[in-house]
């Protein structure tokens, strides 16, 4: 398989070793990260040069801790300063300036500024996505050297430095064919293209004991593929929860805890600035039972809103997002029951029956192993830069979903978000295993059954035995049978 796998995916691969090599962990990298300076720097037979990678590492991926360094270097030494960052940018309806922030490093557009020249340059890359990992030059625009265009401005405001945007290129050095990466998923059986996507995520598929447990990691996946789908999951310690969701994908948002409030979620009214949810294809709130969430009424509200409708309105500010929303939560080994009360431990905001409707399905963590190095991949792998703007391409694709529509066959009076739920799931597991399906025909019954619809049904009827424990409205509401219509299939080569 790794041959075929090489010669289908060119360029697209990368030899990683997990297992064997510390050397990236000591560099606190994610995964896309790490994958991208893989393909940078390693040769045809997996070797890199340690060295050179921890010079490169060093000079253009600082820590948040180096930004006054910066600075001092961009402010005071007047030296243009490269660095690999995100970046996002704003246009002042007003004024028309354009300015950028560094999220990373709490840089924003206040003390900004992209020149008109540089914007022309740059303008298509930096408005395709709400953030942009990239190269990032810096300079500095002093006080004293605003031109004949800012002299209004300069009159207004006062004269104000402001580090400057002088030049960016796009992390994503290659154009995502998604119709290629579909069409080449034909070449695989399941069982194959399933370990394609564990080792593309780090992990190695045979350290896994059945295709159930592989399947259940994958299963944390579906939020990445699928807009404003949320999902809790509650599991043992060191499954490696905050790994997937924090590591492998550049279009997320892992919270680290702490406190989880109105601002930091949705807007903040003082800054004027949008939260976690707006820009992000899924945003995790990870050790969930620790998490403080501010004002519990207030988050419960808003958050109901946004899960239902995937839009929120904070002090006349109208937000609207595709972000799903993924609760992560360590739980006593006593209470791994699906048919007990597992939300006992968590906070008050989950306490309500409205707001866990309102989450289409549960991944049973406990189904998943503890991690440990036969685990960890070792070998040619998808680059997981590459895979996860593969993913992120695919939230947009909503023919998968109208397949759904026309294969589910729905029971006698269904509830609505039952159905939503099901159907939100199903497809995102379409999107996942089988990418290369394009109409109804081309899958199998079984396989749309056993793959997609049956752990669909499963992760959403959880929620509805816990709502039926939480809430007496609920008690005996099971999610009922959805089947599969008989679709006549039709292989590829059929056709």
């Amino acid at each position: 398989m790794i041959e075929k796998l090489r010669d289908c995916f060119s360029g697209m691969i990368v030899y990683k070793d997990l297992k064997k090599n510390n050397f990236f962990s000591t560099l606190s990298l994610p995964s896309f990260m790490r994958d991208w300076l893989l393909a940078e720097f390693q040769n045809n037979n997996g070797d890199f040069d340690a060295a050179q990678i921890s010079e490169f590492v060093k000079t253009y991926i600082p820590r948040k801790e180096d930004w006054t360094a910066i600075k001092d270097k961009i402010i005071f030494e007047r030296e243009r300063v490269q660095i690999l960052a995100k970046i996002t940018v704003d246009i002042d309806i007003q004024t028309s300036e354009i300015s950028f922030s560094l999220p990373d490093f709490g840089l924003t557009n206040r003390d900004t500024i992209i020149e008109e020249g540089v914007w022309e340059k740059v303008r298509d890359e930096l408005i395709a996505e709400h953030e942009t990992w990239g190269m990032i030059e810096l300079g500095y625009r002093a006080p004293n050297e605003y031109d004949q265009q800012f002299e209004e401005d300069k009159v207004k405001r006062g004269k104000k430095g402001k580090i400057k945007l002088t030049a960016f290129k796009n992390f994503c050095p290659y154009t995502i064919d998604i119709e290629y990466y579909k069409d080449v998923r034909n070449e695989f059986n399941i069982d194959d293209w399933i370990d394609i996507l564990l080792g593309a995520i780090d992990y190695n598929a045979s350290g896994y004991k059945s295709k159930e447990q592989k399947l259940a990691m994958l299963s944390r996946l579906l939020p990445f593929v699928e807009k404003r789908l949320n999902i809790i999951e509650l599991a043992p310690k060191g499954t490696g929860k905050s790994y997937v969701f924090g590591h492998v994908s550049k279009f997320g948002m892992l919270t680290d805890g702490g406190k989880v409030t109105r601002a930091k979620m949705f807007y903040d009214t003082s800054r004027r600035t949008p939260g976690f949810i707006i820009g992000n294809d899924f945003v995790v709130i990870d050790e969930v039972k620790l998490v403080q969430f501010g004002d519990v009424n207030e988050m419960r509200s808003i958050m109901q809103g946004y899960m239902e409708y995937g839009t929120f309105n904070v002090g006349g500010y109208d937000g609207k997002s595709d972000a799903g929303v993924v609760f992560l939560g360590n739980i006593h080994q006593d209470n791994m029951d699906e048919y007990t009360n597992m939300f006992a431990e968590l906070p008050k905001l989950f306490q309500e029956s409205a707001l866990l409707d309102r989450i289409h399905g549960f991944i049973k963590g406990w189904d998943i192993p503890r991690m440990n190095d036969d685990l960890k991949v070792c070998g040619w792998a998808l680059n997981s830069e590459y895979f996860s703007s593969i993913m992120h391409h695919l939230r947009d694709d909503v023919s998968y979903r109208a397949i759904v529509d026309e294969l589910i066959e729905l029971p006698a009076y269904p509830d609505t978000r039952d159905t939503e739920a099901v159907k939100r799931i199903c497809t995102a597991y379409l999107k996942l295993l089988f990418p290369n399906v394009r109409s109804a025909k081309e899958i199998s019954m079984h396989e749309f059954n056993f793959y997609c619809l049956r752990p669909a049904c499963k992760m959403r009827g959880i929620i509805k035995k816990q709502l039926g424990i939480l809430d007496v409205e609920y008690r005996g509401k099971n999610v009922p049978q959805y089947a599969v219509k008989d679709v006549k299939f039709e292989t590829k080569k059929q056709r």
